[in-house]
Parts: structure tokens; sequence; C-alpha cells
């Protein structure tokens, strides 16, 4: 759907692009705890900081993506990629 606005948008000047975090140490990740001991496994080694996921955002808010539409930023330290073996 967001390629799609974007296709449709950008003759107005409209871009779309779109933030695909991963696991970001909030409450919600966390549920107050510890950080869970399965983000050791992701190739990072580590959980996300939300202001890893702002700093994403703003580049796509700002001029420095002028030219940027359709993009897709996937911030989870290669959570998707899958685990790394230990």
């Amino acid at each position: 759907m967001s390629k799609a606005a974007a296709i449709e948008n950008g003759p107005k000047g409209i871009r779309i692009n779109m933030i695909h975090p991963g696991g970001i140490e909030t409450d919600m990740a966390t549920e107050g705890k510890e950080v869970p001991a399965f983000y050791d496994s992701i190739p990072l080694g580590r959980i996300g900081q939300p202001e890893e996921v702002a700093k994403a955002v703003a580049f796509l808010a700002s001029e420095e993506s002028s030219y940027c539409t359709g993009a897709e930023i996937t911030v989870d330290g290669g959570m998707t990629l899958g685990t790394a073996d230990q």
C-alpha cells in the first residue's frame, strides 16, 4: 500500500517512505523487565534504542532524503536476516 501511495503521490511532490523497526528498548518490548536474551542472538547482538529509529525518521523527514520515495528502511540490528550462530 505504501509503495502504491508513493507511485500515486510522487508526481504531486509528496514522498512516502517506510520505517520497519525491529525490537526497540521500550516498556512495550521489555514489559518493564530486563531486555530479553533473544536480542543477544541477532547480528548486532543487542536491542535497538528509540533514538536509532528517530534518526532514520529524521533523515526521511529532512531534505537530505529529497530524492527518496517508496524507500524501506529497516532498523532492526539485522533481526530480519536471522540469528547469529553462537
